[in-house]
């Protein structure tokens, strides 16, 4: 495996490029205005800044915001949305081509896209060109984190910290039990919820790890049982009130911290890449993936 992967590399610059999108962001009239009904659609990593990028919106009073997995879109025939927002890092992605051909003269379509000379282009309304936070690893990193950094600059939120946090994590001890452990649970709540399963995605795409995630609060109905010695529960925001000593009653360690939960991504995509060094892995290129998912017929 190379010395240097890709995926070092890309999650490494995220800093920068979030200061990038945030410039970006105040610069374009693109994106859904205050009070429309918006849907967001993506596929994997996409999808899971679909539901945080949905939660913020909501939860920030801009307008009704669902989240669907571009497979699974509740868009046609027009269920009232007054413009589709869709997230593709290769823009060729099966399902988010056929989402958007099938909404062409029914529903306004607002596309976020690292390569700016695929099919999403041609078959988008709006198109939010990301070529600069594009990657050579299939593990994506900062070409998700960059886009809901953009959309987060959107809603209107200061990046500043966010920013700070990144730089912050990118500086943060790997601990070696981290590197080790049998197996880890990666919970949030509102919009970290959807970093909770990019979490997951990662460790599990990266480096064939064991991982799960919940809603921090869902945990407690079942999932807690998996707690044990060996194995970490990794919350994104602030923790439930008594989750850590339920968790320390099971041996497992239990990980919160302050920082920001998006630059929280960031420490463990470090993890995940670590892990899969351990491992003899090479993280660009993992098992039974490529750069985009593209399905015949």
């Amino acid at each position: 495996m190379p010395e240097t992967a890709h995926m070092q590399d890309e999650l490494t610059s995220q800093p920068a490029l979030w200061r990038r999108a945030a410039a970006l962001a105040s610069e374009t009239d693109s994106l859904p205005r205050n009070g429309e009904r918006v849907a967001v659609v993506g596929c994997g990593t996409s999808w899971f800044m679909a539901q945080s990028y949905a939660a913020l919106r909501e939860r920030s009073g801009q307008g009704l915001t669902d989240a669907f997995a571009a497979s699974e879109a509740l868009l046609s025939p027009p269920r009232g949305y007054d413009s589709v927002v869709a997230l593709t890092r290769s823009g060729t992605t099966t399902e988010v081509l056929r989402l958007l051909a099938d909404l062409e003269r029914s529903t306004r379509t607002v596309t976020l896209v690292g390569d700016t000379h695929s099919p999403a282009v041609e078959h988008s309304d709006t198109v939010i060109p990301l070529p600069f936070a594009d990657e050579r690893s299939v593990v994506q990193t900062r070409f998700a984190t960059t886009a809901l950094a953009l959309l987060r600059a959107h809603l209107g939120e200061d990046l500043t910290g966010a920013i700070s946090d990144a730089e912050a994590a990118l500086e943060a001890s790997v601990e070696a039990q981290w590197v080790e452990a049998e197996q880890f649970t990666f919970l949030g709540t509102g919009w970290t919820v959807g970093l909770a399963h990019e979490a997951a995605l990662k460790m599990r795409e990266a480096s064939q790890s064991w991982t799960e995630s919940y809603p921090a609060m869902e945990y407690r109905h079942g999932p807690i049982s998996i707690a044990a010695q060996g194995r970490v529960t990794w919350t994104f925001g602030p923790p439930p009130s008594g989750l850590a000593t339920e968790v320390a009653q099971t041996g497992a360690e239990f990980v919160a911290h302050d920082r920001d939960p998006l630059a929280e991504l960031v420490l463990v995509q470090r993890i995940a890449l670590e892990r899969a060094r351990a491992r003899g892995l090479d993280p660009d290129l993992p098992r039974n993936l490529t750069r985009s998912v593209q399905l015949e017929g």
